[in-house]
């Protein structure tokens, strides 16, 4: 397929090698036994390697999520109807939901980006109206997107990471809200990894035992439909992806070439995350992994990615919501990172 995106191209920006010796050197000579803080010294010579920062910082941060619809929730594969996702907008914009609880809890700056909803919401406070369409097409039945809306989705994703880079914001986490978007991610998993989507789909917003195997036989159905035309990661994306996973590949992509930490959510922003890498390898240097969802699905994709989650709380929720959660984890790690004192300077003996 042919689209204008060639920053797509554009390598990713250089991890500070010389920046992580010197991190893991402090971690060496702290008051502790060596590896005693387990992962919390890993995620802050991370982050200091890069910021190209001996003493990492992560004080402000950007959060934006991405809304939209999916035709496909018409196919029956939600708990919820679909009317729900501009009704989940309308939660963001009042403060109530609960990435709006997690992102004044951690001091994030939040922004809520709607690509397009089936009911026409108008103006709302707080949220961006990127409108590429009512919600993608069903992709049971035809490709969900064109290449012109795949175009926009992907490019509002990049947007949103340049308007971080310009605020001077540290660490970037992206969100999402579409009924039937799980949906989506387990056909593209389904299709990028050669998987059966019986052996993904999960409950979603809540599916009984019935409700993920028809999610199943829909699936399966629809990557039949589209198998001769998903050739390449960015055809899988627009025949079964949806405007907010797009967006997310696109905000992940130019995180990495701009050079912006960015903290990954659950299943839907790890398909993404795979997605990203897929189209540009290398992203995956420049995300961490906040936690495990329990969507059977997002183990699969951790496992392909070879990463570890730093968070383990049986949480599905989406929004970035298990991303805020584990900032804090985050920030601990740089404080400890950056005040703890060295041997030398408490005049305690090391070992040996």
């Amino acid at each position: 397929m042919s689209l204008e995106i060639e920053w797509l191209k554009t390598p990713v920006a250089e991890i500070n090698f010389d920046v992580l010796r010197l991190a893991e050197h402090r971690q060496a000579v702290l008051t502790k036994p060596a590896g005693s803080l387990g992962r919390l010294e890993e995620v802050a010579s991370k982050i200091a390697s890069m910021q190209g920062n001996e003493k990492p910082d992560i004080s402000h941060i950007q959060c934006s999520i991405f809304a939209a619809d999916h035709g496909v929730a018409i196919e029956g594969v939600s708990a919820f109807p679909q009317i729900v996702t501009g009704e989940m907008i309308r939660n963001f914009s009042s403060g109530g939901a609960a990435i709006c609880v997690l992102s004044r809890a951690i001091g994030a700056n939040l922004e809520v980006l709607n690509l397009g909803t089936v009911n026409d919401l108008g103006a709302l406070s707080g949220v961006k109206n990127c409108i590429i369409g009512p919600g993608t097409a069903n992709f049971s039945k035809q490709a969900a997107m064109n290449e012109q809306q795949l175009s926009r989705a992907i490019h509002t994703g990049r947007q949103a990471v340049e308007r971080a880079k310009l605020e001077r914001f540290q660490l970037f986490i992206g969100g999402e809200m579409g009924i039937a978007n799980t949906s989506s991610a387990t056909a593209i998993v389904s299709a990028l990894l050669g998987i059966p989507p019986e052996k993904i789909s999960g409950p979603g917003t809540g599916l009984d035992e019935q409700g993920v195997k028809h999610k199943a036989k829909i699936i399966t159905q629809s990557l039949k439909l589209h198998h001769a035309e998903m050739k390449t990661p960015l055809d899988i994306l627009k025949c079964v992806g949806g405007f907010e996973i797009a967006a997310l590949v696109g905000a992940y992509i130019s995180c990495a070439q701009i050079g912006i930490p960015a903290l990954v959510d659950g299943f839907i922003s790890t398909t993404a995350a795979l997605l990203a890498e897929k189209i540009l390898p290398g992203v995956k240097q420049w995300l961490l992994f906040s936690h495990a969802s329990a969507e059977p699905g997002h183990k699969i994709l951790l496992d392909t990615l070879n990463v570890k989650p730093l968070l383990d709380l049986n949480m599905r929720l989406g929004e970035g919501s298990g991303a805020a959660t584990a900032v804090p984890l985050i920030q601990l790690a740089c404080k400890l990172h950056n005040e703890m004192a060295s041997f030398e300077q408490a005049n305690v003996s090391n070992k040996g």
